[in-house]
């Protein structure tokens, strides 16, 4: 990675300068995208996103604009901050199948920051480049969530940000206005400190200062705007359980017993009943179970679906049952059953964006070649459907897991009717690691986002209960059985950002567009001049 120097505003510089320069230049982006990782829960450091953000802006124009950065090295240290963020991010990939997909996928994601790098390099040089500069980040993401296999959207700014005083602007724009915020607050600041270092005049921290403070002003007035968790006219509340019954071990194996998490499950349902006979808890309305709460399918095992109905008969109430169905042309559905007593099975989700590599392997010859545990990943297909299941009157909308990720999952079920989300999850595959918190992190921005009371039920941990303001209500300790009980407003009406769905992430794609058509122009003016 080289800078080139600008031969209209400062003398060339020597070669050993201009490596002295890179490699700072090197050391300061994997430092950038450290500050962004650091953000990340289980933290609460929020605030050290828009600090790597500011960090990499300096980086791509040069620090004071004294050298002109390449698109080539714009690449480099863009890419050098990927690094620096998607290595520690997602050990998790590799705790039980070694560091080649844990490495092989933060290489593949940091193509993605390195291209965010070439771009804002090119918007660099403009007047309003804070501002453009932020909007390429959010194209980014938006092409990081998108390609390949569907995208990969873990990671996003947004979602480091469930404790930071910018959260209510998922409100109003979703996970996308969220991100672009905290990378608009960072490249103010970058702008804010070049305007300083420059010594300019009073007029020129006019521009930093309103890029800096624009996203947390709007934030702060959108406080009053926020769903609490009381109920409002018109609306009504329920009692659901979350259910967590643990699995026998961790790691890919941990399905080998499968009756036993089958067991495990039903055992602290029927604990609960137990309380609830007893006074000690409140009678629910419904029940959740995690994913893969039953991988014994119970449309097809008689003795799974009869332990099913006894839990569902001893509680009271319906049981959202996370389980695989085997299909009859062998393939699998991740699904989550309404299981009401002795009715037995109602409406069901089948899981709609399955997890490349996991759930279902692209090109699975190619890429046997590289990993033994290539043909570990499952044959399931994806499911169809709105998200939303129905039972005991009460409309739950459901993303299993990965799907919390994407934004079109919950967005289409809330639109269609969705008074909670529930999200079964598993995490035994992933130990002890930050998964399950980044995962908790997500749930809780798109409380926020659609306004809704979110359930997470996970096998081994953590489940939560999250109100429609982001806050956890209740939670529960990694590999521990337990059973979280909540009164929950069932909510219809639907936050600016349910509304506009993709909408904002569009205005904010084409707005990049324009600013980067800007740029170009204005570069091919000053290369005519």
């Amino acid at each position: 990675m080289s800078s080139e120097g600008d031969s209209t505003t400062a003398p060339a510089l020597s070669r050993g300068t201009r490596l002295r320069t890179a490699a700072l230049s090197t050391i300061a982006s994997v430092g950038a995208g450290a500050l962004i990782f650091a953000s990340f829960p289980p933290r609460t450091l929020w605030f050290l996103a828009p600090l790597g953000i500011a960090l990499l802006a300096l980086v791509l124009t040069g620090v004071g604009g004294r050298t002109s950065v390449s698109s080539k090295a714009g690449f480099g240290y863009g890419y050098a901050a990927g690094l620096g963020f998607f290595v520690p991010l997602l050990p998790w990939i590799g705790v039980y199948v070694g560091p080649v997909p844990w490495l092989a996928l933060a290489a593949a994601e940091s193509v993605f920051v390195g291209l965010f790098g070439v771009l804002g390099v090119l918007v660099a040089r403009s007047a309003w480049w804070p501002l453009s500069m932020a909007l390429v980040w959010s194209l980014a993401e938006w092409l990081r969530s998108s390609v390949p296999f569907g995208g990969f959207p873990w990671g996003r700014l947004a979602f480091g940000q469930p404790d930071g005083w910018l959260l209510p602007l998922a409100s109003i724009g979703g996970a996308p206005l969220l991100s672009f915020g905290v990378a608009s607050t960072g490249t103010g600041l970058a702008a804010l400190l070049l305007v300083i270092l420059r010594r300019d005049g009073i007029r020129s921290f006019v521009g930093p200062v309103a890029a800096t403070t624009a996203a947390s002003i709007v934030a702060l007035a959108l406080l009053p705007t926020l769903h609490s968790n009381g109920a409002e006219d018109g609306e009504r509340t329920v009692t659901i359980a979350a259910v967590q019954g643990s699995v026998p071990r961790l790691g890919l194996d941990f399905n080998s017993q499968r009756r036993a998490v089958l067991d495990n499950h039903v055992r602290e349902t029927m604990v609960l009943a137990a309380d609830v006979e007893a006074g000690r808890q409140p009678a629910p309305d419904l029940v959740v179970w995690p994913e893969n709460a039953s991988d014994i399918d119970p449309l097809r095992n008689a003795d799974a679906a009869t332990l099913i109905t006894q839990a569902s008969v001893a509680v009271g109430a319906p049981i959202l049952v996370g389980t695989v169905l085997v299909n009859a042309d062998g393939t699998n559905s991740n699904s989550v059953i309404a299981w009401n007593g002795t009715d037995g099975p109602g409406e069901r989700h089948d899981k709609k964006i399955i997890q490349p590599f996991g759930e279902y392997l692209p090109y699975r010859s190619f890429f046997r070649l590289f990993s033994e545990y290539a043909d570990r990943a499952g044959y399931f297909v994806p499911g169809s459907g709105n998200g939303v299941v129905d039972t005991g009157g009460i409309a739950a909308g459901i993303a299993t897991c990965y799907e919390v990720a994407f934004d079109r999952a919950l967005e289409e079920s809330v639109e269609a009717g969705a008074e909670f989300i529930a999200i079964p999850t598993n995490n035994a595959t992933f130990g002890d690691t930050e998964m399950t918190y980044q995962q908790l992190a997500m749930s809780r921005v798109r409380a926020v986002e659609h306004g809704r009371t979110v359930v997470v039920a996970a096998t081994s941990g953590v489940s939560a209960i999250v109100s429609p303001d982001g806050e956890i209500l209740q939670q529960t300790p990694l590999f521990t059985p337990d059973v979280l009980v909540s009164s929950v407003e069932l909510r219809r009406s639907l936050t600016v950002a349910t509304r506009l769905g993709f909408g904002s992430e569009l205005v904010l794609c084409l707005a990049a567009a324009v600013g980067l058509g800007a740029a170009l122009l204005t570069g091919r003016r000053r290369l005519r001049a």
